[in-house]
């Protein structure tokens, strides 16, 4: 349940965060996300329209050929969305031949932003993109990386204004700087609750404080980074791994165009990491994926396997959908023939 001031104080905090780079009556902002998502409902529509902005509507952003248009017809300053809707639209001639000339800046939501694809966007549109964090209980924005200010790559940035933020262990206990924790916050923007739900609803806030169920980890200067969710983490011979690592390293590499990281079953270990990967034609082999792997991460990090497929599932705003991932693996288990020998 998310009331209006809920709302109305997170639409505040998001502008204030944005500094001059919001201008009032001047912006033209694309909307490739559906605004019933909590991200395009406070950030494009009452962020926006609250600054008297133009809001672009594309109901349909799949394939990144339908935006084409948009960029050609209209004056875009801003544009919203998703690591995988930055990464598709580098990945178009047109976009990258005639990058959109009025653009002032893009924020990136949703998913991890992957920081090959900010190096990227920034070299190909001359602009800057930002990362920021939040959940639907939290209307939805926790933290960004401030426009006009210090912005770090690969981090969700800083608490936006009147929000506390915190990361602790299984235990309760706020976790030191650089040692990750589930990730807590409180704020005017944090949900009542759960509709007619009052045993979910106390299971998530406790004393004010909002449990996002994501693993985050602070910086010595204040800026969080999310390492991932916790109900993705694979435990690896007993080790903790988390796939935003894993897909940030494959997604660096030549020819890979999206990855997807899940967690299978494995005598051995308990689990292992396997990798979903769309790639160009040519695509790198197994052996050069897990052969790249070796030299950015920790052995047990290394994925076991490597699928190459044609597309990833995704959510309507383009989110990577790992349980899907996971349940075709479960599924694939299931219809094998059972050994009567």
């Amino acid at each position: 349940m998310l009331s209006h001031g809920n709302l109305v104080a997170n639409t505040l905090q998001m502008v204030t965060m944005c500094g001059t780079h919001m201008r009032a009556g001047v912006e033209v902002v694309l909307t490739a996300l559906p605004l019933y998502h909590v991200f395009a409902f406070t950030v494009n529509l009452l962020g926006f329209y609250h600054l008297g902005a133009r809001n672009i509507l594309v109901p349909s952003p799949r394939p990144p050929s339908n935006l084409k248009r948009a960029f050609e017809n209209y004056k875009i300053t801003w544009l919203t969305g998703v690591n995988t809707l930055f990464n598709a639209l580098l990945n178009e001639r047109w976009f990258v031949d005639s990058p959109p000339r009025h653009l002032r800046a893009s924020a990136a939501g949703g998913m991890a932003l992957h920081e090959s694809v900010a190096v990227r966007w920034r070299e190909a549109t001359g602009t800057p993109i930002v990362e920021g964090y939040g959940l639907t209980e939290s209307s939805p924005v926790l933290t960004f990386n401030p426009l006009g200010g210090q912005g770090k790559d690969g981090s969700i940035g800083i608490p936006v204004p009147s929000t506390d933020v915190r990361c602790v262990d299984e235990n309760g206990v706020e976790t030191a700087v650089g040692t990750p924790g589930e990730l807590l916050a409180r704020g005017p923007q944090i949900m009542l609750g759960y509709w007619r739900k009052p045993d979910e609803t106390a299971a998530t806030l406790t004393d004010g404080w909002l449990r996002t169920g994501d693993i985050a980890q602070m910086d010595d200067e204040g800026y969080f980074t999310i390492v991932d969710r916790k109900k993705d983490m694979i435990l690896v011979s007993g080790f903790n791994v988390y796939p935003n690592e894993i897909e940030e390293c494959i997604a660096a590499m030549p020819g890979v165009t999206e990855v997807g990281v899940v967690g299978i079953l494995d005598d051995t270990t308990g689990e292992a990491v396997r990798a979903y990967i769309v790639a160009e034609n040519p695509p790198p082999t197994d052996a050069e994926v897990i052969a790249h792997c070796r030299q950015a991460l920790a052995g047990y990090k290394v994925p076991k396997s490597v699928r190459f497929v044609d597309e990833l599932p995704k959510s309507p705003i383009g989110k990577i959908l790992r349980r899907e991932l996971r349940d075709s693996v479960t599924a694939t288990i299931r219809s094998q023939p059972e050994d009567r020998s």
